[in-house]
């Protein structure tokens, strides 16, 4: 009994205390030490002075905070990037300026943050966003069936539809892959309309051209323009964009000017009416970005808030057109905007989208198929840093170098590979380090950080770049942007050595000769794994072979009759044994050549008709030294038979004769011993086929000699003669090569020409005629060096892209297709 009241009276006591450690006084001296209140410090008021920051602006920061227990604050700041002053601080404010860096990585968000913490509860943090100006950088625009990309050396390219000049070029035709707007260098930046394209020099001049009707080139004039003309009036241009007729130029004063068509106010200058010269928007300043759309124009202000005019034609009830700028309600902080034919977008600076406008295919990307005349946030997105708007579809850029997609599908310009719509976003499989994203009408497009670039979408008119007018439901490289410094044809496959000593393969594959590890074929270029650092490449017909900087040889493919060197057969690279200090390569049918440092000639594989110059008719697995033969600087190798160029520009050969390819006009018998070819002096190059020899000599004239089937002697003949003979109308020729019935040459100013066989298309001048005296390839751009396979033809153009045309039943001309080409296409080289 005397326990149980001792311990009522202890509990009693226990909660008479504890009543006395939060009374009254006590709450209302510290409401947070009875739990009646906010725990620690709280925030507020925060501000900035800018969202968008000018190259160097100074932007002030600041925040109030409190404490619950009124304990004195600390306040810590930290920034991303450019440069943090000392903050001032009292117990409950701190203020702090931040000097914004010239420019910012493309794709970069900047983030400031402040920690507040009173040293004893938990503390809080608040980050403020803000946008520079993005650092000079590769790019890509899209208009409505053309497209255009800067490259990392100021460079502009252009590709697609040229019905009215809006490539730059005065040739109408459209080109299907990337070729450069002659006289632009230096450009910053650049936009395509609908058919007009604008660039931006880093001098801040602004060039234009293509269609003029409504002066949306700025000259003063409505007269077309197929080759950039400068716009006039205007100089310090940060940007441009450009809508269907009209153009838009932020100056470097934040200012906004605009021309071109007017007809529903995107001008912003209070009328309809066009104008063919530049007019500054009135009731604009401090403008720090712009878009333009089909005919709406938007403005970004340092404060983050947004402004537009013109007409979006969303057709959402009770939104109105403006003629002059208005701003947008309910954005705030905003970073980056797009505005398409009938849509909108913008990023905050959280990285948040919101969007307004049509909805009819998603494009919104807020799960519904309703318009909306106020900014809605986009499903799922964060850490946004720009966005691109097409005719109905969107794309989104995030930090990680990631591509995000919504809206129509109808051309596969969502990137996902199905065709189907999406009404909220989803990830562009596929890429990965992308810097800047464009959206044409329906096709999309994205640079990579390494200055390549991938499109995906429509391509009626040749506006994804890769060859051939076929859309592309996922991304694909654009053709010819890839670096190539050699080329080389086997039968039906095709080599291509890229900067970086890389080794590329595309074509037939059964016998292993891509390199790849497997036997299937490759209709698009794969890298040959595990090769580095080589210099020359040479391919026969099923087998391949390389030169590495360090003099080792190595080959890959059919080894029927110890080609690759080896002892067996093998679609991986293996080392030739034995060989060292080699400076030359060549690869015949079944058999291969190396030159080694001290000029003499090694030769394994086939040898039933001597072709490896060994005195015998015996096959070798292994190389062999050909007897005789010393300084010597190149050689070819032909279906079976050899060539050697000496030093002193003799040329010998050995192996088959048949049909006078070894030069020999007393024999036609086969000579397993090297034989001088007579009558020749000065030679510069030598090229094999089958049955043909070829020479260039020191006057650039060329000279051949052997079978003439079809007439690829191109002495305007079909009979064989085993005298050299000149090939008519040729002169400067600085490279040549030789296919099975046909034959190739580049002459002064480098346009390639070819003659013999066409049943493939192999000729490259649209027809399938054999012609027996050189025609010029068709549509090729000046060549560095060419290559011919049994049926396709190869050339490497002066800027490292490549050319192919002829027999593609195996993919040999690198387009992703399979067929047959009677004119240049150019192959899909990825990224290396």
């Amino acid at each position: 009994m005397r326990s149980g009241l001792t311990l009522n009276l202890v509990l009693a006591a226990m909660l008479f205390v504890l009543g006395l450690g939060c009374g009254d006084s006590d709450c209302q001296r510290g409401p947070a030490r009875c739990g009646t209140g906010p725990k620690g410090p709280t925030l507020e008021e925060a501000t900035q002075s800018t969202t968008n920051a000018t190259p160097e602006e100074m932007v002030t920061l600041h925040v109030t905070a409190r404490d619950a227990d009124a304990l004195p604050l600390r306040f810590t700041w930290e920034a991303s990037t450019g440069i943090l002053g000392s903050p001032t601080s009292t117990s409950t404010t701190s203020d702090v300026l931040w000097a914004a860096p010239r420019c910012a990585p493309a794709g970069t968000r900047i983030t400031l943050t402040v920690t507040v913490t009173n040293d004893r509860d938990p503390a809080i943090s608040r980050a403020f966003y803000l946008s520079a100006r993005a650092c000079p950088g590769p790019t890509v625009a899209g208009g409505y069936r053309h497209s255009l990309a800067v490259g990392r050396d100021g460079t502009l390219l252009a590709w697609g539809d040229n019905s009215l000049g809006q490539l730059g070029v005065e040739d109408p035709a459209r080109r299907d892959t990337p070729m450069r707007v002659p006289g632009l260098l230096r450009v910053l930046d650049t936009a395509a309309g609908s058919s007009h394209s604008l660039a931006l020099r880093e001098d801040g001049t602004v060039w234009a051209w293509g269609n003029n009707s409504y002066g949306q080139l700025g000259d003063g004039t409505t007269l077309l323009h197929r080759t950039p003309v400068q716009v006039p009036g205007l100089s310090g241009v940060l940007a441009v964009a450009v809508g269907n007729v009209h153009s838009v130029a932020l100056r470097d004063d934040g200012t906004v000017w605009t021309w071109g068509g007017n007809y529903n106010g995107q001008l912003g200058d209070g009328t309809t009416t066009d104008r063919p010269v530049p007019l500054q928007v009135r009731g604009l300043s401090g403008v720090t970005r712009i878009a333009a759309g089909a005919t709406r124009s938007l403005a970004v202000r340092g404060d983050g808030t947004v402004w537009s005019w013109g007409g979006i034609s969303s057709g959402v009830p009770g939104e109105e057109s403006p003629h002059t700028p208005a701003q947008v309600p309910g954005l705030r902080h905003v970073i980056a905007v797009a505005v398409g034919t009938s849509h909108a977008l913008a990023v905050s600076g959280d990285g948040s989208v919101l969007a307004w406008g049509s909805n009819s295919r998603g494009e919104l990307g807020d799960g519904t198929l309703f318009s909306r005349s106020d900014p809605v946030q986009v499903h799922g997105l964060t850490g946004i840093t720009r966005v691109a708007t097409g005719e109905n579809h969107s794309l989104a850029l995030r930090e990680d170098g990631t591509v995000w997609a919504w809206g129509d599908n109808s051309f596969g310009q969502m990137g996902d590979g199905t065709g189907l719509p999406r009404h909220v976003p989803v990830r562009v499989p596929g890429l990965s380090g992308v810097v800047a994203v464009d959206a044409g009408d329906n096709h999309s497009l994205a640079m990579l950080g390494d200055g390549t670039p991938r499109t995906w979408g429509r391509n009626t008119d040749g506006q994804l770049g890769i060859g051939v007018p076929a859309r592309r439901q996922a991304p694909v490289q654009v053709s010819g942007l890839a670096g190539a410094t050699a080329i080389a044809a086997g039968r039906d496959h095709s080599l291509a050595l890229r900067r970086g000593g890389t080794v590329w393969a595309w074509g037939a594959n059964f016998a292993g000769q891509l390199g790849d590890g497997t036997t299937t074929r490759h209709p698009s270029a794969t890298q040959v794994p595990g090769l580095s650092g080589v210099t020359t490449i040479a391919a026969g017909d099923l087998h391949s072979l390389a030169l590495r900087e360090d003099g080792t040889v190595w080959a890959w493919g059919r080894n029927s009759s110890g080609q690759l060197g080896g002892g067996r057969e093998s679609a991986s690279p293996l080392q030739v044994p034995g060989l060292s200090g080699v400076t030359a390569i060549a690869a015949g049918r079944d058999h291969s050549l190396a030159v080694r440092e001290d000029g003499t000639v090694w030769t394994w594989g086939a040898n039933l008709s001597g072709q490896l110059g060994d005195g015998t008719t015996t096959e070798r697995g292994t190389p062999v030294q050909v007897p005789g033969l010393t300084g010597v600087v190149a050689v070819a190798a032909g279906e079976n038979h050899s060539l050697a160029l000496h030093g002193d520009g003799t040329v010998w050969a050995w192996g088959r004769n048949s049909q006078g390819e070894l030069g020999d006009r007393w024999s036609s018998l086969d000579h397993p011993s090297p034989v001088k070819v007579p009558g020749l002096t000065g030679v510069t190059a030598v090229a094999a086929g089958d049955a043909l020899s070829m020479a260039v000599v020191s006057d650039g004239t060329v000279w051949t000699w052997g079978g003439n089937h079809n007439g690829k002697l191109g002495d305007g003949t079909t009979s064989h003669h085993a005298d050299p003979m000149r090939v008519s109308g040729l002169s400067g020729v600085t490279a040549i090569a030789a296919g099975d019935h046909h034959a190739l040459a580049v002459s002064d100013g480098g346009a390639p020409s070819s003659w013999g066989d066409n049943a493939w298309g192999q000729l490259g001048d649209e027809t399938s005629l054999p012609r027996s005296v050189p025609t010029r390839v068709s549509g090729s751009a000046p060549a560095a060096a060419v290559a011919a396979g049994d049926t396709h033809s190869l050339a490497l153009l002066a800027d490292g892209t490549v050319r192919t045309w002829g027999n593609n039943a195996d993919g040999q001309l690198g387009d992703g297709m399979t067929a047959d080409r009677a004119l240049p296409v150019q192959p899909q080289l990825p990224a290396p």
